[in-house]
């Protein structure tokens, strides 16, 4: 059974919540210390719940058919995407945001963001919620199903601001691939906020700040 959702808020009864999925291999841990680091920027804003949802083991088939935490299976360079996989953790990820909901906070004020295939989920859903967000937030991924965006999209989350960030050394995800998907979405109308840093396949302290800057303003 996947384990529920980590969830750490930085004060009592929060305002808003940051829904932030993790990378292929990692659990919902991986993103617990940027609590701590978006904190201060976030004080203006009030109380910010995190929620850090653990996807569920599967073969993935990439890496020799390895069983791991993923959202969806990866078949290798050329190969189609796994859309029903796709498609599942989306339609879980949408329940998560319907319990926030039901937890008294808006969709107006939750932020859904993601790490590499974390990223890729973030997108996906945001895009076809059918409330408007707070913001959407990629960091070092893509847009997935790229060509279904244009006709599955919600034009309730056409004005929502979009975070997109990617390392310049990045080997896991290509940056021209994390490019495709801005020109993409910049051509279909959406405000992208881009960013680029010098690292690889992670994250590093001016992204944070950077994001930091960016949720202080969509949730103020």
């Amino acid at each position: 059974m996947t384990p529920a959702p980590i969830e750490i808020a930085t004060g009592e009864q929060p305002r808003a919540t940051v829904l932030l999925m993790h990378g292929l291999g990692a659990d919902g841990n991986d993103f617990v210390p940027i609590v701590q680091e978006l904190a201060p920027q976030l004080a203006p804003v009030g109380p910010v719940r995190f929620v850090f949802p653990n996807a569920p083991e599967m073969p993935v088939t990439i890496n020799g058919g390895y069983r791991m935490p993923a959202w969806y299976d990866i078949l290798g360079p050329g190969r189609p995407e796994d859309e029903a996989g796709l498609r599942r953790s989306q339609a879980a990820i949408e329940g998560w945001l319907a319990r926030e909901k039901e937890r008294g906070i808006p969709a107006r004020r939750i932020v859904i963001a993601g790490f590499s295939q974390g990223c890729a989920m973030a997108l996906l859903t945001g895009l076809r919620h059918p409330e408007a967000l707070a913001g959407i937030v990629g960091l070092s991924g893509y847009l997935p199903l790229a060509d279904t965006t244009a006709a599955e999209r919600q034009p309730a989350n056409q004005a929502t601001p979009i975070f997109l960030a990617h390392g310049q050394r990045d080997g896991v995800v290509p940056i021209a691939r994390a490019e495709y998907g801005r020109e993409v979405l910049a051509g279909l109308g959406y405000a992208v906020e881009w960013h680029t840093y010098p690292m690889e396949h992670s994250v590093c302290g001016e992204e944070i700040a950077d994001l930091g800057a960016f949720l202080a303003r969509v949730l103020a």
